[in-house]
């Protein structure tokens, strides 16, 4: 089973998010975790963060969320901050942690 490494501020901000979508975030990460790939309409390609990066797309009670995830380690999914920019530089910074 995959590791799940996530970005301080974006655990925040799914700590954040009702129970229902926490859980149905939960549900689609063990299916990640268990080396399965998911596709639309519950994941999306984000290229232009990283070659390996994912958006998470869950309807909530605001509408919509999204979370990046990032499949760039066999055995890990990365969790940047949903940003664009910002995930970017999360996603660097969780690759260079990982090699320490």
């Amino acid at each position: 089973m995959k590791k799940v490494i996530w970005n301080t501020k974006a655990l925040e901000f799914v700590r954040s998010l009702d129970n229902k979508t926490k859980r149905e975030i939960g549900t689609l990460l063990m299916i990640l975790q268990a080396g399965e790939k998911l596709c639309e309409p519950q994941s999306k390609p984000m290229k232009v963060i990283h070659s390996g990066a994912y958006e998470l797309r869950i309807k909530d009670n605001r509408g919509s969320c999204r979370v990046i995830y990032v499949l760039a380690v066999s055995d890990k999914v990365l969790i940047p901050q949903k940003e664009i920019q910002t995930s970017r530089k999360r996603l660097q910074e969780l690759l260079n942690e990982e090699k320490s």
